[in-house]
């Protein structure tokens, strides 16, 4: 069974770079957790829209077109931030050498002026 079945085609161009160069497994992982939050984005304002039909002037026309545009403007603005939340649960990424030994690389945590270490 594949991840992407049924689910619109992703433009490479925009996937974050890590995932870009990550394995099959991991990009696959990212594109359907994609489109996870696609479908549920345009449910939430399919919902957002069905409670607000009163204020939209009823069963207008163009009230049924707000859907589409509120989700397509989400997603293309980077949508909710969980498909990569959920392509960690599906096929978490590798850890680096420097994350396997204890954190080794990281910046240490600041303290503030005139505080002793």
């Amino acid at each position: 069974m594949s991840f992407g079945a049924g689910l619109p085609p992703v433009d490479q161009a925009q996937l974050p770079a890590d995932i870009r160069s990550a394995p099959a497994a991991r990009k696959h992982a990212y594109e359907a957790g994609l489109g996870f939050e696609q479908l549920l984005v345009q449910q939430l304002t399919q919902s957002l829209t069905d409670s607000t039909r009163d204020a939209l002037g009823g069963d207008s026309p163009y009230a049924s077109l707000l859907p589409d545009a509120l989700s397509q403007g989400v997603m293309q603005n980077g949508g909710l931030g969980l498909a990569r939340q959920l392509a960690d649960a599906i096929a978490p990424a590798q850890a680096s050498p420097a994350d396997r030994a204890g954190g080794a690389g990281q910046d240490p945590p600041a303290t503030a002026p005139g505080a002793s270490a």
